[in-house]
């Protein structure tokens, strides 16, 4: 089974600082049939306008992961963390037993756009954690590039949940294969470009919900930086 989700289909919300699209349902914006997916609860696709940003707030028990695609997000939590996110890294934070943190965006002329990615844990009540890596964009041209997983496999971020998070980037004959469990579920979040995604074309924004499907293929991208997410049933 593929499901589509379209751009414009996706939940929106403006606060004026924050312009924010939901691909699930999150805040005041909800719809049944788009809870989550699996474990992914949340993708949102965030933008903080020059010099705002989110105040001090907590989170507990879910894995939080930050993938910023233009810009740079300053993170700030009790754990003592104070770090700036670039494009081309992923922040996992594990809020596990309680956290709080800010997030903001410092510069005076540029806004910061990026996606806050929210998976179930499969782990409760643990000590919180923070992890931080870059992956080149090399490490993604033309393949899927595994960034966060549980274990923390090939490099990856590691997340305390029965899930794996690829990345990618497309351009023309560049294709990628990947072989799904049918028994468990896959979404793939075409971040920007267009793609193709087992025969559908896809534009930036644009979606995939897969179940008892394998295997994943992707191919004729056009400037596409794709996520894939391999997720428990």
């Amino acid at each position: 089974m593929m499901q589509i989700r379209r751009s414009e289909a996706r939940g929106f919300a403006d606060h004026g600082w924050l312009k924010s699209f939901h691909s699930f349902s999150f805040a005041e914006y909800f719809d049944p049939s788009w809870m989550g997916w699996g474990n992914l609860r949340v993708i949102n696709e965030d933008r903080i306008a020059p010099g705002t940003g989110f105040g001090t707030h907590g989170h507990r028990d879910m894995e939080i992961i930050s993938y910023v695609l233009q810009g740079n997000l300053a993170h700030k939590d009790s754990m003592g963390n104070v770090k700036g996110i670039p494009p081309g890294d992923v922040q996992r934070m594990s809020a596990g037993s309680g956290v709080r943190h800010s997030e903001f965006n410092h510069a005076p002329d540029q806004t910061t756009h990026f996606l806050q990615i929210w998976i179930e844990p499969n782990v409760t009540g643990i000590d919180p954690g923070y992890e931080q890596k870059r992956f080149a964009d090399d490490e993604k041209r033309g393949q899927l590039r595994l960034v966060a997983s549980n274990g923390g496999g090939q490099g990856s971020v590691h997340i305390n949940a029965d899930a794996s998070m690829y990345a990618g980037l497309f351009n023309g004959a560049e294709t990628a294969q990947l072989q799904l469990n049918p028994t468990r579920k896959a979404y793939v979040h075409l971040v920007r470009g267009s793609l193709l995604v087992n025969g559908e074309r896809l534009q930036g924004g644009d979606a995939v919900a897969l179940a008892g499907e394998s295997p994943l293929t992707l191919t004729q991208g056009d400037d596409a930086e794709v996520l894939v997410f391999d997720l428990a049933a």
